[in-house]
């Protein structure tokens, strides 16, 4: 796959009057790669997303999207991006399949692909529903299959599936990783450290602004593994967490030898408890 440079951040600020909402922030993301953009409401996420698909314009620093400066995107670069943020527009009066139906063709997009992405994310068996008429969740679906009815280059989500159920979210992160196969760069924001950590090729801590901690989840979650402890099974139903020691080496060992361990795991912290560490602060 082509390793290309999809989104390019440099030094990116953004003020609003004497308030820094973003500080000197750097970061790349290429071709079939997911990033995710993780922090508390206020950090600076929506802020981020906005610059890079042009709704508003940064105070210092350089932005580019599929090569081109976020200043100059037009009309070819939107239609290889797809975004899904909580105020995207759908066209209320009409059906679910009537709404794709409409960007399928404005998109040059096969109508076939509509049932297929209908039933992806759980709507096909709604697609003659009035918009107007759909669960705040199911609307968000609905959008998801918008954004990504063109199969875009690069695709901005914002918290996409908050609210959502465990199966229909499961639908949606199958979805995410074919795009991801087919060389879309995903952007991702979202406050499921679980979701995060499956999807993402690498993670961006963000706290007032700035990137606090960089890298892969596993990368992260080792660099943070200043506690190390072990859990495990053994076939009298013993479940024990144990401190990386000499003593625990010597144990795990005569467990081993009887024949006694069932499961053994090592207990690197979570993102949520690296955020809490670094910042101080926890991911609401």
């Amino acid at each position: 796959m082509e390793n290309r440079t999809v989104i390019h951040v440099e030094h990116l600020s953004k003020k609003f009057k004497e308030e820094s909402a973003l500080k000197d922030i750097n970061f790349s993301v290429h071709a079939g790669e997911i990033l995710g953009f993780l922090g508390p409401s206020g950090s600076g996420k929506t802020t981020t997303i906005k610059i890079l698909t042009g709704q508003l314009a940064q105070t210092s620093g350089k932005a580019m999207v599929l090569e081109k400066p976020v200043e100059q995107i037009n009309e070819e670069i939107y239609e290889q991006v797809g975004i899904v943020t909580d105020n995207s527009g759908l066209y209320e009066r009409m059906t679910v399949y009537d709404n794709l139906k409409l960007f399928a063709k404005i998109l040059d997009v096969k109508k076939e692909t509509i049932d297929y992405l209908l039933k992806s994310v759980g709507l096909f068996e709604h697609k003659n529903k009035i918009t107007s008429k759909l669960s705040k969740g199911m609307a968000q679906r609905l959008v998801l299959a918008r954004a990504i009815l063109h199969q875009p280059k690069v695709l901005f989500l914002d918290e996409p599936t908050s609210g959502l159920d465990p199966s229909t979210a499961e639908s949606i992160h199958e979805l995410l990783f074919k795009l991801k196969e087919s060389g879309t760069a995903i952007f991702l924001t979202t406050h499921n450290m679980d979701e995060a950590t499956k999807l993402c090729d690498h993670v961006a801590l963000l706290n007032d602004g700035l990137i606090v901690e960089y890298g892969t989840p596993k990368a992260l979650s080792l660099k943070f593994n200043n506690n190390k402890r072990y859990q495990v099974l053994l076939k009298d139903d013993r479940e024990l967490t144990l401190l990386h020691s000499d003593e625990t080496r010597e144990k795990i060992n005569q467990w081993m030898s009887n024949d006694e361990l069932v499961t053994i795991h090592s207990c690197e912290p979570t993102l949520e408890k690296i955020f809490l560490e670094v910042t101080g602060r926890e991911l609401l």
